[in-house]
């Protein structure tokens, strides 16, 4: 393996793996936190970058002002579906949650059909992320770097939130034990409430920062469910970092083998889930119920 094969593969496989970070962070907070298994997560990646290809093409809107308000959109979208929909099921199977989930999956689906069409969607990248930075004796892409420098900012600003903010220790109170919590005075519906926006809103970051190697299409959500879900199971349930290192275990596993064994990076990637839940039943970081 040569030095720039290498370097590439560590440049796309970080990349790809800030791009599943971002996206699946918000389910597994989701499943840790309020102990549902949201299937129609993926729909807010889509819609975000769909959103944001859609503005500036529609609407002369500029690129990065279309990002925020794609973003703003769908965590605003978002609480209506959990207060009237996803705060139905908290309690009840995850038979019941999957079933109704899948449906608002499948609704959204229609939606993004019918508002977008049913081709695939490019999102146009503002001139500023469009060229290349020259380190060593190779050019990065600056995309790329950008990619990777959001999806850090995301994990800083996360573990600020959860580990060292009062809001955060309200959560980590309603994931250890959410009937104390409310005893004690702590409003869990508002927590969950805005935990599942800033998931879904987190969901359309990394969709739309994406959007070049995941590209929209109404089928986006249906089409990419099992590889988030592979990604919160490999990290475990509600955990920050196991949703992090797990995106970079399986981001790098199905770059690395996209470069050099395409055929075998599907099995490459659940091989590694599979491998990962064998060894830790409840992910890297999962602790049991």
């Amino acid at each position: 393996m040569t030095t720039t094969l290498l370097g590439s593969i560590l440049l796309d496989g970080i990349a790809y793996a800030m791009i599943l970070f971002m996206i699946t962070i918000g389910l597994s907070m989701t499943m840790g936190l309020m102990r549902v298994t949201n299937l129609a997560h993926g729909a807010f990646a889509m819609f975000g970058g769909f959103i944001a290809a859609t503005l500036p093409a529609r609407f002369g809107l500029p690129p990065y002002a279309a990002i925020v308000v794609a973003v703003a959109a769908v965590a605003l979208a978002a609480v209506p579906i959990e207060r009237l929909l996803i705060r139905r099921f908290y309690r009840r199977p995850e038979l019941d949650q999957m079933l109704v989930t899948i449906g608002i999956m499948f609704v959204l689906i229609a939606l993004a059909d019918l508002l977008f069409g049913s081709a695939l969607t490019t999102l146009k990248l503002p001139d500023s992320l469009t060229g290349s930075v020259d380190i060593g004796h190779r050019s990065v892409p600056v995309h790329r770097l950008v990619v990777t420098a959001l999806g850090l900012g995301v994990l800083a600003a996360l573990w600020f939130s959860v580990e060292r903010s009062s809001f955060g220790i309200k959560v980590r109170a309603a994931v250890d034990n959410a009937p104390i919590a409310q005893a004690v005075g702590i409003d869990t519906t508002r927590i969950y409430a805005f935990t599942f926006a800033a998931g879904a809103g987190l969901a359309a970051l990394g969709g739309i920062a994406g959007a070049e190697l995941l590209p929209m299409e109404p089928a986006y959500a249906s089409k990419y469910l099992v590889t988030f879900l592979a990604v919160v199971a490999v990290g475990g349930h509600g955990t920050l970092f196991g949703s992090f290192l797990a995106a970079l275990l399986l981001g790098m596993v199905d770059t690395t083998m996209k470069y050099l064994v395409p055929q075998l990076s599907s099995i490459a990637f659940f091989a590694t889930m599979f491998l990962v839940l064998l060894v830790r039943p409840n992910g890297l970081f999962g602790r049991h119920a």
